[in-house]
Formats: C-alpha cells, sequence, structure tokens
C-alpha cells in the first residue's frame, strides 16, 4: 500500500488511522496478539509498565475493582477516586533485604511503586466506598452515583 500525504506537512487522522490497520495487519495475527498468549507479555509488561492486573465489573447498584498486588503490604496500598469515572491505585513494593545480583539464576520479581489508573464503566461516588485487602488481592465496592438531570428551563 503507498501511502500519500494529502498535505506536505500535515497528516490527517484518516492517515494515521489507515497507517496503523496497516501496522496491526502486518505485525498482529489472526488471534489479535502480536505474542502468543501466556508470554512475556502477559507476565511482565504490566510490572514493566508499573501496572498492575485488575477486573471491574458492575454488580447491581455497585462497582467492583479487584486488583492484584501481591507481596504488598495493607499500610502501603492507596486508592483514590480521581473523579466520577476514574479510580486509582498505587502501592510501594518494599525489597526485603539488599542483596548483590550474584548468584541469581533469574530474577523477575520487581520492588517499588505501582500505579494504576482505572476507567470505572459509569459513574461512582466515594459516599459507602468500601475497600478491604487480603492475601494481596484489593477488593473496593464503590456505589454507582445517582444520575443528575438537567433542570428544567421555563420558554418565553
Amino acid at each position: 500500500m503507498v501511502y500519500r500525504r494529502r498535505y506536505p506537512f500535515w497528516w490527517t487522522w484518516r492517515d494515521f488511522d489507515e497507517l496503523m490497520t496497516e501496522v496491526e495487519n502486518r505485525f498482529v495475527g489472526p488471534s489479535g496478539r502480536l505474542l502468543p498468549a501466556g508470554g512475556i507479555t502477559d507476565r511482565m509488561m504490566p510490572a514493566l509498565r508499573g501496572e498492575f492486573r485488575v477486573d471491574v465489573r458492575e454488580h447491581d447498584d455497585e462497582i467492583i475493582v479487584v486488583a492484584d498486588l501481591p507481596g504488598v503490604e495493607k499500610e502501603d496500598v492507596s486508592v483514590s477516586l480521581i473523579n466520577p469515572s476514574t479510580l486509582e491505585i498505587s502501592s510501594e513494593r518494599k525489597a526485603e533485604k539488599e542483596e548483590k545480583d550474584e548468584g541469581y539464576y533469574m530474577r523477575e520479581r520487581v520492588y517499588g511503586s505501582l500505579c494504576r489508573t482505572v476507567a470505572l464503566p459509569c459513574d461512582a461516588t466515594d459516599a459507602g466506598a468500601l475497600a478491604s485487602f487480603k492475601n494481596g488481592v484489593l477488593e473496593v465496592r464503590l456505589k454507582k452515583a445517582e444520575a443528575q438531570r438537567g433542570s428544567s428551563i421555563k420558554v418565553d
């Protein structure tokens, strides 16, 4: 496929979309993944990006967010509702003790700060929110926000 720029110095969004489609067609297989499932991307990339895995689901009148934080202590976890549609979870995983790299055959465990901003499926409120942490798993329960209805405007 030959790419023609419609303008000499500026790309349009359509040009960008065409380029992205071409890249996906060349590098991503029929499964929709660049690398096979269970590979290094599934295991290491969230940690390298400073993220961790989360599940988000709706149940009745609440939103439930569950995050895996292995090796993190409860005191090192922070949860904030940034705005009605965004939750931020951050944690600090501290090294047990200083050790030299000598003698390691493999070293994959990562220490330091981890942070994840989670988009919620609908607006939530922190009123009545509950968070629990057990065995390295954080569960946050947020109440769905009441839908705000606009006010009536009188027509003259």
